[in-house]
């Protein structure tokens, strides 16, 4: 496959049919070994000097897809649990997945490895060897990796200062964004987007979703001292505590991250809010084709809102194309500063207890990290005996929490039922069962439908009527209301319209806000005209900025109408 950067798509054709300029290839690279040098070489699948390396002209051979780098920090660790602590100090480490290559001559690490000693002993050993423990072999031999893969390293700059050049073309500097995470992805994208447009006063925000490593934090802080002139700000949701919430509705698990939306973009949303207000920006992330199945389907330009999860914004991904390889060959190369966490044996630095983490990162955790460790793993446990496990602690060690799907077990399931009856003496209306007693919150929640007259509602019954924003006819009429069964309920009746079913549906989505709104912060960031916001514990739309588009209530931008249903929702 080839790139179109003009049309931002892939296709197979060396000249776009499009718009009839020459595409760009993303050339397939494998990793080879020179076995002379000791370092591995990035090689073009089909290229003529694959197997040749270009330091010493000695043959090559195959070693693998990708690789990174082994700090002496992550070897010293690697050698512990090998029984041979600094046997490797001498030598070239490379690690990919659950292989470590020594020299080139792999191997493979197994779950038994994380369990062999405890995360105590491992600490004495690692404090044991420490002193001796240096960067000698390690800086020398990284010089000669950086020396054999140069071409590749001026590619990978040239082509990225392009592709950054050409897509802030069209926007004024101060609305281009870099999203900074303190890790390797987005610290490279970062250099190289001030180095590309030679402006180092850019807007960075940084997500710190408050579970963050120290080490992130640490480096986070590094950064913005290092860097005086950018534009350095911090998203953070103060309003909700973590813990408090996966208390109330559970721990996020792998196809339940609500902690995305309440701790990292929403969040970041806001800020983008306070800054540019509707405008339009350009913003570029570190993302990867590589990194998932998921990513892989982006484009390298992304303006799609189900995307972008930012409404206003444009992605932009220079790395796109990249592997771990580049990207530590860029880092190395450069000479960028990056986050500490990387040195320990950690390929990732997103949550620290993130349900997509891997044994080793778990286990790295344990040792680096053991009180925020033995909090949440109690924590787990206490959830697991608490939704009804048999065996908790096989549960949680396993790690079957992951897999979690739905509110099975949880109070807070019980939010996101709509229970309604029929009102048996008025046709088109429905009496729905509500969590607390009618109030200004509840009406607020149909703006989207039209204008809020409680001026023509029947003050006798506190009636509130909701009228079409283009007719001013009457469509919506809402009444607080005693129903058997319900310790509080609200009748709402539709008319004057085509379809009630369709109303009602969209209506009982509000409903359900109303009954289990945690403030996720999914709906602030859906709004593209900013008119939705969680002001202390209510959600609030603002009627002058609300232009009735009805995303919010729409089940193909927010399935089931509010975040929490997809956490909470339980088989009857």
């Amino acid at each position: 496959m080839v790139w179109c950067k003009n049309c931002n798509r892939e296709t197979d054709e060396e000249i776009c049919s499009v718009c009839g300029i020459k595409t760009e290839e993303d050339i397939p690279y494998e990793l080879h070994w020179c076995d002379k040098c000791k370092v591995p070489l990035i090689k073009a699948v089909n290229g003529a000097d694959r197997d040749t390396c270009p330091l010493c002209g000695g043959n090559t051979s195959y070693l693998v897809a990708d690789l990174r780098p082994v700090f002496p920090e992550e070897r010293l660790l690697l050698e512990i649990l090998s029984d041979k602590p600094l046997a490797y100090i001498k030598k070239s480490v490379w690690a990919s997945n659950n292989r470590y290559y020594i020299d080139g001559k792999p191997i493979v690490v197994t779950a038994a490895w994380y369990k062999k000693y405890s995360a105590a002993y491992i600490r004495e050993q690692l404090e044991k060897y420490k002193e001796q423990n240096n960067y000698d072999f390690f800086n020398k031999n990284i010089a000669t990796f950086i020396r054999a893969n140069q071409g590749r390293l001026d590619y990978l700059k040239y082509e990225a200062n392009i592709f950054i050049q050409e897509s802030a073309a069209k926007y004024p500097r101060e609305n281009i964004v870099l999203s900074f995470s303190g890790g390797k992805d987005s610290t490279v994208t970062a250099d190289l987007v001030v180095k590309a447009l030679s402006d180092p006063s850019l807007v960075h925000i940084f997500g710190n979703t408050t579970l963050e490593f120290p080490f992130t934090i640490e480096y986070a802080e590094r950064f913005k001292k290092n860097n005086p002139k950018a534009i350095f700000k911090v998203a953070k949701n103060k309003e909700q505590n973590f813990y408090e919430v996966c208390e109330d509705i559970g721990p996020p698990a792998r196809m339940l991250r609500w902690c995305c939306f309440m701790f990292k973009t929403g969040p970041i949303s806001r800020v983008i809010s306070s800054l540019y207000r509707d405008k339009s920006i350009l913003t570029y992330y570190g993302i990867r084709k590589c990194e998932s199945v998921s990513r892989s389907k982006y484009n390298r330009i992304e303006d799609n809102a189900e995307s972008t999860k930012i409404q206003q914004q444009t992605v932009a991904t220079p790395i796109f194309f990249w592997k771990d390889i580049d990207i530590w060959l860029y880092l190395l190369g450069e000479e960028v500063e990056f986050n500490d966490a990387y040195r320990l044996g950690y390929d990732r630095v997103g949550c620290w207890c993130c349900p997509n983490n891997n044994i080793r990162a778990e286990f790295l955790s344990q040792i680096y990290m053991p009180e925020q460790y033995e909090k949440w793993h109690s924590f787990l446990i206490d959830f697991a005996k608490r939704i009804g496990k048999p065996d908790p602690e096989e549960y949680i060690n396993s790690g079957k929490w992951k897999a979690r799907q739905g509110g099975n077990g949880v109070a807070a399931a019980s939010d996101v039922k709509i229970k309604f009856t029929n009102c048996t003496t008025e046709e088109n209306a429905k009496v729905y069962q509500l969590k607390r007693p009618v109030d200004d919150c509840l009406i607020g929640l149909f703006t989207p439908f039209g204008r809020i007259a409680p001026e023509l509602g029947r003050k006798l019954i506190n009636e509130t009527i909701v009228v079409d924003i283009k007719t001013n006819v009457p469509i919506i009429s809402i009444q607080p209301f005693s129903q058997d069964g319900f310790e509080y309920a609200v009748k709402v009746k539709t008319m004057n319209v085509a379809k009630h079913d369709d109303l009602q549906r969209m209506i009982g989505y509000q409903i359900k806000k109303f009954n289990a709104c945690r403030k996720c912060l999914k709906c602030e960031s859906l709004c593209r005209f900013g008119a939705i916001s969680i002001i202390g514990d209510t959600y609030y739309i603002n009627d002058k900025k609300c232009k009735r588009c009805k995303m919010c209530v729409t089940a193909k931008y927010l399935d089931g109408g509010c975040l929490m249903d997809r956490y909470l929702k339980t088989k009857d």
